[in-house]
C-alpha cells in the first residue's frame, strides 16, 4: 500500500514540478519580459530549486563517449555484451586510427568492474570507469531495476548474484581482473572462492574496494541498522510490492524511494545545505557551481528497487550472520571457502574517513584469503577519503587510481599453482585467521 500511496504521490506532484520548470524559464529566459522584473532571479531560482525537489529521477547515462589514452583522444562505445533478466554486462569499447595505438589499447589488461546492488545504478560508478578506460579494457556490470522485471523471469537471492558474477567471469576468461566496490565485495569474494574450490580458472587480480568483507569491525550507522533489527522487523517495514504500472508488478522489492529516503536521513542537515547553496549559486549567477549541483543529485536521487530475496539474504548473510568470516556461508550446497584461492592476486582499498564501511572491514579479505601468498597481497588506505572518495572524484584519481593500475600491472602473469604444502596449509587454516600483510604502500596506516 505504501508503495502505491508514494506512486499516487508522485503522480500528483508530476504537473506541479513541470509548471516550476517551466515557470522558472519564464523568469530566467533573456527574451522573456518576467526576467527583467525586478527579484526575477530569486523567483527563477525558487521555481527551478521546486522543480528539483519535485521531479522525478531517472537512471542517468554513463555519457563517456571518449576517452584519453598516452595523451590521445580515442572513442569509446557502450555496448551490451550479454543480458540477463536481473543483469546487462556492458562494455566500453575504444576506437582508434592509430595503428600503434591500436595495438597497445589490445594488450592492455581486461578489468570487470562488478558495481553495487544497493540503491544506485552502475552509473555511480561513472568516474571509475572513465578513469581505468585510460589504461583498460573495461567491463562494468549494469544492474536492472527490479520493479522493471515481470514476475514471469522468476526470483532473484543472493546466490543468483553470485552466478552472475562467475558467468560473468567464465566469459570473459582467465585474463580478467575484477573490481569490486562497496556492497559487491563480499558476494564477489565468495563468487571466485567457490571457482577456486572447484578447480576452475580465477582471475588475475581482484581488488575489493570500501566493502563489509567483515561488518564486526568499527561498525558505523548503517552497519548497526542491519545488526540490530531482526528479519521479521525488515519483512515487515521495508518490503513491499511493486504496483500494476511497472513491468514488474507483483514483485516483492526493497523500493528505491524508501531507500533513498535512508540516504538522505543519514546527514539531512548536509543536504539541506546543499540545496539552500544551489538556490543562492543561481541567485548570484554561478553557473559552474549550479551545473555541478545538479550532476551530483542527478546522479544520488535516481534510485532503483532490489528483489526482497536478494536484499533480505544479504542483511542476513553479511551483517547479522556473519556467514563469510565465520565460515559457514553455503551457497547451493557448496561452503565458501576464500582460503582455497591460491593464484589471484588481492588488493584491498579503504578510505580513511569511509563512513559507510569502517575502518577494517575490507582488510579482513587479507586474512580470509591465507591460500595467497603474502607478496602478492596487499592492503591500501586512501587518506582523507571517504566511502565515495575511493572510487570517484580527486582522490580516487590521483590516490587510489594508481595504486590500483600498479597492482594489476604487477601481476599480469599467470600465478603458478600453489605448492602442495601451501595448498595443505591454506585449507586448513580457519576462516577468521589474522590478515597477513602483503606489500604496503605509503600511504597505508
Amino acid at each position: 500500500m505504501l508503495y502505491q500511496l508514494y506512486e499516487t504521490q508522485r503522480a500528483l506532484l508530476s504537473p506541479f514540478a513541470e509548471f516550476a520548470s517551466a515557470t522558472g524559464k519564464l523568469y530566467s529566459h533573456p527574451l522573456s519580459p518576467f526576467a527583467q522584473a525586478p527579484g526575477s532571479q530569486r523567483m527563477a531560482a525558487g521555481f527551478d530549486l521546486m522543480h528539483r525537489l519535485t521531479k522525478e529521477y531517472e537512471k542517468p547515462a554513463f555519457g563517456i563517449n571518449s576517452v584519453r589514452v598516452d595523451g590521445i583522444d580515442v572513442a569509446v562505445q557502450e555496448q551490451v555484451i550479454e543480458s540477463k533478466h536481473f543483469c546487462r554486462l556492458l562494455r566500453f569499447k575504444r576506437y582508434t586510427d592509430n595503428a600503434q595505438m591500436l595495438e597497445r589499447m589490445r594488450a592492455q589488461p581486461v578489468v570487470l568492474v562488478v558495481a553495487p546492488l544497493s540503491g544506485h545504478h552502475s552509473t555511480l560508478l561513472r568516474d571509475t570507469v572513465r578513469t581505468l578506460l585510460q589504461d583498460h579494457k573495461v567491463y562494468i556490470t549494469d544492474w536492472v531495476d527490479a520493479r522493471m522485471v515481470p514476475l514471469s523471469a522468476g526470483e532473484f537471492h543472493l546466490a543468483d548474484y553470485i552466478g552472475y558474477v562467475q558467468d560473468f567471469i567464465r566469459l570473459l576468461g582467465p585474463e580478467v581482473n575484477v573490481i569490486s566496490v562497496c556492497q559487491p565485495t563480499v558476494p564477489v569474494l565468495a563468487a571466485i572462492s567457490l571457482l577456486a574450490s572447484r578447480g576452475e580458472f580465477t582471475p588475475r587480480t581482484m581488488t575489493m574496494m570500501g566493502g563489509p568483507i567483515d561488518a564486526r569491525k568499527s561498525p558505523t550507522a548503517v552497519n548497526n541498522l542491519a545488526m540490530n533489527r531482526t528479519h521479521e522487523w525488515f519483512e515487515q517495514n521495508v518490503i513491499y510490492r511493486v504496483p500494476q504500472n511497472f513491468p514488474g508488478a507483483g514483485r516483492r522489492v526493497y523500493p528505491g524511494f524508501m531507500q533513498h529516503t535512508g540516504f538522505v536521513a543519514m546527514n539531512p542537515d548536509r543536504h539541506a545545505n546543499s540545496h539552500w547553496d544551489y538556490f543562492l549559486d543561481l541567485v548570484r549567477g554561478d553557473d559552474d557551481s549550479a551545473e555541478s549541483h545538479r550532476q551530483f543529485y542527478d546522479e544520488y536521487n535516481a534510485v532503483l528497487d532490489m528483489d526482497a530475496d536478494y536484499y533480505l539474504e544479504t542483511i542476513k548473510t553479511v551483517f547479522q550472520d556473519f556467514s563469510l568470516v565465520y565460515g559457514t556461508w553455503n551457497v547451493k550446497g557448496e561452503l565458501v571457502r576464500p582460503q582455497d584461492i591460491t593464484t589471484t592476486a588481492l588488493l584491498t582499498v579503504e578510505g580513511e574517513l569511509d563512513d559507510i564501511s569502517g575502518a577494517g572491514q575490507t582488510e579482513a579479505a587479507q586474512g580470509l584469503c591465507s591460500g595467497i601468498p603474502a607478496d602478492r597481497r596487499q592492503h591500501y588506505l586512501v587518506q582523507g577519503a571517504g566511502h565515495y572518495g575511493i572510487f570517484s572524484g580527486r582522490r580516487w584519481r590521483e590516490m587510489a587510481y594508481p595504486e590500483v593500475r600498479k597492482f594489476i600491472l604487477q601481476h599480469q602473469q599467470p600465478a603458478q599453482t600453489a605448492a602442495p604444502a601451501v595448498a595443505a596449509a591454506a585449507a586448513a587454516a580457519p576462516a577468521t585467521a589474522a590478515p597477513a600483510k602483503g606489500k604496503k604502500s605509503t600511504a597505508t596506516s
